[in-house]
C-alpha cells in the first residue's frame, strides 16, 4: 500500500512522526561556526542546550553569530548597548534575523528567557554577577528549547569558555594610517576536555571577517592553525 492509499488519519500520523524524527535530528546537530572556531569547540559547533562564556567578546561574538545567521537562524543580543549593527553586518550577521534589546537593565534575565522561547541563539551581557539559581533557570530553558546562550563574561555551568588574548593591530604607520586588522589568540577550555585549545586568528580582517594566522607553540595548550 502506498502513502496515497492510506486513510487520511494514518497518513497524517506517519507524516507527523517523520517530521518529529527529522526535527530531533536537526536539533541534535550543533549550530555551525567558522571552521577555524569549529576545530576548537568540543562538538565542532555550538551545541543545542549549552551556554558558552566569552572573555573579550567583541569581534569574537560577531564571528560566532555570523555562521548561524547566514544559515538562516535567528539571533538575539541582550544588554549590549555598544553592539554595532554595522560591524555585525560586516562580520556576516544577517540583520534581518537579529533581535536587539540594548538596555533591559535589571530585567535582563526575564528578557533573555523570553527571547529563548523564539530565538535559537541569544547573546547576553548580564547586569552584575550571576548566581547559581539564575543560571539554573536559564539552563533549563536552554535545554527545553534546545537553544544556545553566548555570555559576555563568566557564567556558572558554562559548557566551554572562549577567551581572546595577545592583541596585535595592523595598519598604522609612523604616525599615520588606519587600523585595518587585528591578530589574536583564541583559547577554548571545556568541562569535557582536560586540555585547552588555542589558535592564532586575524579577527577582524580588513573586511570585518575572520581568518587563520600563523600558529605558534604555547606551553600547556594545544595550538593549531586551522583552515
Amino acid at each position: 500500500m502506498t502513502l496515497a492509499e492510506l486513510p487520511r488519519t494514518e497518513l497524517l500520523a506517519r507524516l507527523r512522526a517523520q517530521v518529529a524524527v527529522k526535527e530531533a535530528r536537526i536539533r541534535q546537530t550543533p549550530f555551525p561556526v567558522h571552521p577555524e572556531l569549529a576545530a576548537l569547540l568540543p562538538d565542532g559547533g555550538l551545541k543545542p542546550g549549552s551556554a558558552y562564556s566569552l572573555t573579550g567578546a567583541g569581534a569574537l561574538l560577531l564571528a560566532l553569530l555570523a555562521e548561524p545567521s547566514r544559515e538562516g537562524y535567528w539571533c538575539g543580543v541582550v544588554g549590549m548597548p555598544d553592539f554595532g549593527a554595522e560591524a555585525a553586518a560586516h562580520a556576516g550577521v544577517d540583520l534581518d534575523r537579529l533581535a536587539l534589546v540594548p538596555d533591559p537593565a535589571e530585567q535582563w534575565l526575564a528578557t533573555t528567557a523570553a527571547l529563548l522561547e523564539a530565538v535559537p541563539i541569544v547573546a547576553v551581557r548580564p547586569a552584575g554577577r550571576v548566581g547559581e539559581g539564575e543560571a539554573a533557570k536559564l539552563m533549563s530553558r536552554l535545554r527545553d528549547r534546545e537553544a544556545v546562550l553566548l555570555v559576555d563574561g563568566p557564567w556558572p555551568r558554562a559548557d566551554a569558555q572562549l577567551s581572546v588574548s595577545r592583541l596585535s593591530w595592523s595598519g598604522v604607520g609612523a604616525g599615520f594610517g588606519y587600523l585595518t586588522s587585528r591578530e589574536v589568540t583564541v583559547t577554548v577550555s571545556s568541562r569535557r576536555s582536560p586540555l585547552r585549545r588555542s589558535v592564532r586568528l586575524v579577527l577582524p580582517t580588513p573586511e570585518g571577517r575572520l581568518t587563520a594566522a600563523a600558529a605558534v607553540a604555547e606551553t600547556g595548550t594545544i595550538l593549531r592553525a586551522v583552515g
